[in-house]
């Protein structure tokens, strides 16, 4: 199997072929959107004092790991947090599934699904989406079913709010596709799709799009499609009943040339975002406007230290709980950078890069407590704990790590 050169029960869905790959009635609102985000930013402290009460109530949080099948990896991988040490179980098989290299959780808890990066399914250039139940007493993975994803290389997805709607992104074939979700957690054909066009500055990584990852803002009414092949972040108005996407009174953001962006994350008080730049290793904040669903840049910081000329990229961003601190990762530096948000404004400071006693960092977790990251690091097949210091947002060493072979998604599922 070659990895993409972008830089419990257990049970096996449908083969897959031997080769795979590692938009109207929107603008004249936007005047109400400072009035309706200020409802979310009351809600950060309470969201996050709620996940530590129920962390403290169960001791431990079961974490979900996503990989690419080379090697020893055979798929999707399961283990628990002990919330008081930091210590991780050994993570077990829980399915087996190919390239499962990005998870999401349906709202209910009950259901997982995975995108399978792979360059063909079915004898079409696409990849697959495939649905699991959670065993709720094992943690254990079912497969349900399993659905084209519309383009070659899905390499992330998200559930929308209601659960009516996975949304992925595919990288190669530079698009993003809606599938309606069955009460039963079964998965349907795609109910929308959309291809993006065009290029940017880079012809050796942007003479296409290249669909990184799709994301849905808290009122569940626009998504965000990071297109690393067009500089671009996508605005679509989504409908969760009808499970389609339109640019219709939408906008669009764009980024400076060659930036590619990767992958996208909201901050708790809905007014703000980040994008993280997989080419320039740099993050881009933006303020949002909640009711047109419009983007504003604000300003971008480097990942990495000044003077660092030793390659590499980004991979992923997000957001801690409380929404004081952005957190990035590096590959070739091979760090987790970190900053802190200004409440007002949503601007960032950086606090400095962490080792994550590994190589490749492509993806971390934060639990939902914000007491723990978990990096991990794709090429040395282990996933790393760090405490998070909530006053300043540096992370801490615990001493704990696992192995898990070519991770590269950490999921928590919270109780």
């Amino acid at each position: 199997m070659i990895v993409l050169p972008r830089t419990g029960n257990t049970t096996s869905p449908t083969s897959f072929n031997s080769e795979t790959l590692t938009m109207n009635r929107i603008p004249f609102l936007c005047s109400l959107a400072l009035v309706a985000s200020l409802a979310f930013s009351t809600a950060n402290t309470s969201t996050c004092e709620a996940a530590e009460k129920s962390a403290s109530k169960g001791s431990t949080m079961a974490v979900y790991f996503g990989t690419y099948t080379q090697g020893n990896s055979k798929g999707i991988y399961r283990s628990t947090l002990d919330m008081k040490s930091g210590r991780l179980s050994k993570a077990k098989l829980v399915a087996e599934t190919v390239n499962p290299s990005f998870l999401a959780f349906h709202p209910n808890g009950k259901f997982l699904y995975a995108v399978n990066e792979v360059a063909k399914f079915q004898g079409e250039a696409a990849g697959a989406v495939s649905a699991f139940a959670i065993d709720a007493k094992s943690g254990g993975l079912t497969f349900l079913n399993q659905e084209s994803s519309r383009g070659a290389a899905p390499c992330h997805l998200v559930v929308d709010a209601t659960g009516r709607n996975v949304l992925v992104a595919n990288y190669t074939g530079g698009s993003v596709a809606v599938l309606p979700v069955s009460k039963n957690g079964r998965i349907s054909k795609s109910s929308a799709f959309v291809q993006h066009k065009g290029s940017s500055a880079n012809p050796q990584r942007q003479s296409a799009p290249h669909g990184h990852s799709i994301n849905l803002d808290k009122a569940n009414k626009f998504a965000f499609a990071a297109d690393l092949g067009l500089d671009k972040v996508i605005v679509y108005l989504f409908d969760s009943k009808t499970g389609t996407l339109s640019t219709k009174g939408t906008q669009s953001a764009s980024l400076p040339p060659g930036s590619g962006p990767r992958h996208f994350a909201f901050h708790p008080n809905g007014r703000n975002a980040y994008v993280i730049n997989e080419m320039t290793r740099t993050v881009t904040a933006f303020s949002y406007e909640v009711d047109c669903g419009k983007l504003t840049t604000l300003h971008s910081l480097s990942t990495v230290p000044k003077g660092w000329d030793g390659g590499g990229s980004t991979a992923e961003v997000q957001v801690h709980p409380s929404g004081k601190f952005v957190y990035g990762s590096n590959r070739g530096h091979d760090s987790i950078a970190a900053y802190t948000v200004d409440e007002k404004t949503g601007k960032l400071t950086s606090v400095g890069q962490f080792s994550t006693q590994g190589k490749t960092p492509r993806n971390f977790g934060i639990d939902p407590t914000g007491t723990y990251l978990l990096a991990a690091n794709q090429e040395s097949d282990s996933i790393v704990v760090f405490r998070i210091n909530k006053q300043t947002g540096a992370l801490e060493a615990t001493g704990q790590k696992i192995e898990v072979p070519k991770a590269v998604c950490v999921k928590f599922l919270a109780k």
